[in-house]
Order: C-alpha cells, then structure tokens, then sequence
C-alpha cells in the first residue's frame, strides 16, 4: 500500500454535481488544500458537452455507473436502469439538462422536519449565487454566477399544441416555474450555453482547477473513510490498481450521491449495525438510517401518435440527419440542443390537493425507454410524475467488497397514497389529450392504449409503463430524528470532521428535478464549513 505523504484541509469525495462546487468554493481561499477525488474520468467525451449526447453517455461504462435496481413489486417485478454519472461533473454531465428548483413549501417543510437554516428564504440566496440567469437578474435569479441558465433552443409546433391545451383544461401558462410560483406549464430553462451543456465541471471546477491549492484525482475510487476513533482522518482509494491513503487534517465531505455516499459509510463501518455484522464489516458507529429514505421520481408514460412531424422524423432520415447536425454545426440550434424535455407542467392531479402534486415532461419524440431508438412513426411523449411521492426504499451493501454495486430497492408505489396520484396523473394526461388545441392533431394513445380505462387498469398502467426519472435522493437524510444520518449543518451524527453533500441529505424529495436543489445544497454547505472552521479553528 503506498502512503500519500501529503495531507489536506478538505478531502471531498465525488467531483460531480455538489463535489465540484465544494473544490471551487473552498478552494477559494488560498490557504485551504483542498483535495478532489473522482471515480470516473475526465470529461473528454464530446457528446458530454452537446446537450442531446445524454442518449449516447447514459448506459456507457465509460461515463455512467449502469446501476440496476433490483426487480420492484411496485412495477410488476421489473429492473430499471438507474444511470449515474461516471466523470468529472457527475450527473450533471450526463442528465437532461432540466433546471427545476422545486416549490417554497419544500424548503419549509424541511425546517418542520428541523432542519434549521433550510426554509426557503434560507435556500434562495445560494440559487441566486451560482446562477447566471440568460433573461436577467430579478428578485428570484441571479447573474454572474458559475452556472449559465438558459431558454431552450429547439421549438416544435407540436409543443405548442400542447400547452395551449394545457391552458385549456385550466392550467395557467407561468413562464418562470422557478419564481414567484411553480403551478403552470411553459418550456422548460436547461443549463446550457450558447448550445452547449453547462455542468459543474465546466461552470465551477474549470475555472477552480488553476489553483495551486487545489488538486483533481481522476480514476480514484475510495475504499474507505480512514477512522481514529470516531474521528474521519481521510480516505482510502485505488488508483491504477494501488491502494493509497490520504489524511484531511480539516474534514471528509462525501459528494459521491445518492448511492455513492450511503455505501462508502457501510463499506466504512458506519450504518445499520446488523447489516454490517452481517456483512463482516468492522463497526465504527452504529447509524440506522444509512441507506434508508430512499426516494425517487416514477414517470409513467404516456405515447400519442400525431398528425404533426416530430424529432421522430427527422432522427430516422438520413437527410434531415445530416441537415440536423448542420444546424448545431454552423448555429449551435436544432435538435442536437434538446434537452430531456421541452415542456414542462406543474399541475395537480386532483382539484382537491392543495399544491401541485404531478409534474410533466412533454418530449417531441418517442422511444420503447429512454436511450432507445425513436418510434418509426409520428409521435411524442407525454410523462407525468408524483412530485413528493410517499413510498420509501432503502439501498444496501451486499459485502465487504467496496467495488461491488450495492442493492437498490426503490419499493416504487409501495404506499397506496401514491397509487391515487398515479392514477390521477395519467387522466390529467389524457385530459391535455383531449383539449381543442391538441386533439386534431393526435391519431391515437400509443401508450398505454385506450384498453387502460378503470382505475385498477391505470394502476396496472403506472406499473407497466413507468421509468425512474433518474432523481434519488435521501438516503443520508438531514434531521435529528433516529433514521438521521446528518445533521442540519451536513455533518454525520456521531462521526467528527465528516460531512454529507449532495442529493442524499434531503430529508423529503423536492418537487421537481434535483440537479439545481443539489448544487445549491452544496453552495450551502461550503459557506457552513468555512463559518464552522472559521469558529473552531484548528
């Protein structure tokens, strides 16, 4: 085993969306050293950097973890796909480029939960602070800051259709989903940049990597959080087949996500203390909720053929192939820009719900699932997800082997509360379906088909037709409560100088896509390490 001789302040473990804001942040003051560690690589991969290249990145070794959930009741007994990003950037460099806050209320309720620090007044500072808004700074955004945020540059006349019956059925047209309220439909803002992806890695460690404080690893995958007691004193990771060991004379911070994060603590020794007497791992300190609270964003699909051309046509000919990759080549525009979705909507999926409950992902296209060639005909992609869904699953090591992928158990519509949403939300669906603007255009429910019509049959629907929308969180969850793994300033309960960043700290999902709640969670964490430092200097 080689010994690094060198030691640093801060050790943060996962350069991804939350590990890369915390290098920039913390090593912005020159007298922190400031480690980076990630399992992935560079990101050298063009199709990272062209908004569309998630169809080529996700499920490649090379850029993506390709975990596999383990068969889920909830969805009649399949395996989905859960893609994780497997690079510099993370996730961040491979998802749908989508940029959703979620609503007030999230935040708020996080305090009820107390988490001090966490209400909405609290948050909406940090969004501000990375953001570089491309409409302009008001009382809700910002500019100037490392992360551009962008409209969309690919618009299709049949997304139009769309929210025009949207706003049929009584669902007002908000074009800014992350200001004052979040109810209504509009495009979707990605972040993006002049027609390029704008991830973490380029938006906050590119500029960061100059430092002289600062060091990147690339191709290092920890092992171990390195313990003196109870106190984290820095890790262990294999590098080009070595094992080295590195000291933090400041803290560990692990960024490695939501299942990156929970199983390094088990492969540590700290966790449910049956499950790591079972595996043979060495206790450090017994913490029962990690690897549990999992949540997760269950889209169920809906297909229509349509009258109208979409991005289905023009993937499948091989001139408009061609015309397609000239008009990103010569004006960065067309359908190389897509995000995972145009349109979005926030909505309820009952009149009786007191806060949008479902959000939609409306796409130009169709697939059999995502990543899979588009259909050879006509038509586009209507998603509807429960936004706080009540089911919980929970992840867990299978042995010592720190190499080995953990066991995800999404437990998808476990709960029946989220069996009514489920239900609701592909009648609300079909309700846009419907509406004047788009009706004319539609020539028939592909999926799941008008045999679907009793509410036991919706329900089989959501089970047969439903994709993760790649979004989990909570399995280090913040909060004080037995099933806590942090509390509300990140640190680990019962463990010194060690701290959780990233997706896995929220207590409750957000509602709406996790990737901007994720980076201001990490802007939040870097000004309360420096304020702890700052009041307990070493």
């Amino acid at each position: 085993m080689n010994t690094n001789d060198r030691s640093y302040d801060y050790i943060v473990v996962g350069a991804g969306s939350a590990g890369c804001v915390l290098a920039n942040r913390l090593s912005a003051d020159p007298s922190n050293r400031v480690l980076l560690l990630e399992a992935g690589g560079r990101d050298l991969n063009p199709w990272i950097h062209i908004p569309v290249g998630y169809f080529k990145t996700m499920h490649s070794p090379k850029t993506d973890w390709c975990y596999v959930t383990e068969p889920d009741q909830g969805i009649a007994g399949r395996q989905l796909q859960w893609p994780r990003g497997k690079v510099l950037g993370g996730s961040s460099s491979l998802n749908g480029l989508l940029y959703v806050r979620g609503q007030k209320q999230d935040y708020e309720r996080w305090v009820e939960l107390g988490n001090n620090g966490w209400s909405y007044d609290d948050v909406l500072q940090y969004f501000k602070k990375s953001e570089d808004q491309e409409r302009g700074a008001d009382e809700y955004h910002g500019v100037g800051g490392p992360l551009k945020v962008s409209d969309l540059r690919l618009r299709r006349p049949i997304a139009d259709y769309f929210i025009q019956a949207a706003t049929e059925i009584g669902i007002p047209r908000n074009d800014d989903y992350n200001g004052a309220i979040q109810e209504g439909v509009s495009y979707f803002q990605q972040t993006a940049h002049k027609g390029f992806r704008w991830s973490t890695a380029k938006g906050f460690l590119r500029p960061a990597k100059k430092r002289a404080n600062l060091r990147v690893q690339t191709r290092a995958q920890i092992t171990r959080v390195l313990f003196e007691g109870r106190k984290a004193v820095g890790v262990e990771y294999s590098q080009r087949g070595r094992l080295q060991q590195v000291r933090a004379d400041g803290e560990v911070i692990l960024s490695a996500g939501a299942i990156g994060s929970p199983q390094i603590l088990q492969c540590s020794g700290v966790g449910p203390g049956e499950l790591l007497h079972r595996i043979g791992v060495p206790l450090v300190h017994d913490l029962t909720g990690v690897g549990r609270n999992l949540q997760d964003h269950l889209q169920i699909r809906l297909v229509f053929k349509t009258s109208q051309r979409t991005l289905n046509d023009e993937v499948n000919n091989l001139l408009k192939q061609a015309w397609v990759g000239m008009q990103y080549a010569v004006n960065r525009t067309g359908p190389l820009t897509l995000a995972a979705s145009q349109v979005a909507i926030f909505t309820k999926s009952d009149p009786s719900v007191d806060r949008p409950d479902i959000q939609f992902h409306m796409q130009p296209l169709s697939a059999d699932k995502p990543g899979d060639g588009a259909h050879k005909f006509s038509a586009f992609t209507s998603s509807v997800c429960q936004l706080r869904p009540h089911s919980r699953g929970h992840l867990e090591i299978r042995s010592k082997d720190p190499l080995e992928y953990p066991a995800i158990h999404p437990n998808y519509l476990s709960d029946t509360r989220d069996h009514t949403v489920a239900i609701g939300g592909i009648k609300v669906a079909r309700r846009i379906a419907q509406a004047p603007a788009l009706a004319p255009h539609i020539l028939s429910e592909f999926v799941p088909g008008p045999q679907y019509q009793t509410d036991d049959e919706l329900l089989e629907a959501a089970r047969l037709h439903s994709q993760t929308i790649y979004h989990p969180v909570g399995t280090c969850k913040m909060g004080n409560d037995k099933m806590a793994v942090v509390d509300d300033r990140l640190r680990v309960h019962g463990i010194e100088r060690l701290r959780v960043v990233d997706a896995s700290i929220m207590p409750e999902i957000i509602s709406g896509n996790t990737n901007a709640p994720t980076i201001m969670i990490a802007e939040k964490a870097a000004d309360m390490i420096v304020e702890d430092a700052q009041r307990n200097p070493r």
